[in-house]
């Protein structure tokens, strides 16, 4: 299965949050399974940390970004072609960094892993983060 971490969903795959469901942990961890977070993803937190509205502290040698690789996952950059999809989306959603996340997920043909029901609203394909 081919999984698209929602920002949100990446914090609490690095927290141990129980808020991720067991399915959601178990299709993450399946043998099998590319899991991806998106650049946009370490933006939109980024963007929070220096806002004061997350908190967050860096491992000794492992920053943010080296979290995604050392969790085994892979980094999606932001194509053209991505920010270019975000044109055609209905107004489902006024969150940026969330149209992006679908439009490369549509564009990538990937399940997004979220707690955000809005997602499948866009047709995308959608692996519920919560019970």
């Amino acid at each position: 299965m081919r999984l698209l971490l929602d920002s949100h969903v990446f914090l609490w795959w690095l927290r141990d949050d129980r808020r991720l469901s067991r399915r959601a942990r178990a299709a993450i961890a399946a043998p099998g399974a590319s899991v991806v977070v998106s650049a946009a993803s370490i933006w939109e937190i980024a963007i929070k940390l220096s806002l004061g509205k997350l908190q967050w502290r860096d491992r000794p040698g492992v920053t943010l970004e080296r979290s995604i690789t050392a969790c085994g996952f892979g980094e999606l950059p932001v194509t053209a072609r991505h920010a270019a999809t975000v044109r055609n989306l209905p107004p489902h959603h006024g969150d940026p960094f969330d149209r992006l996340l679908v439009a490369q997920a549509l564009t990538e043909d990937l399940r997004i892993v979220t707690a955000d029901d809005v997602f499948a609203l866009y047709g995308a394909a959608v692996l519920a983060a919560e019970d």
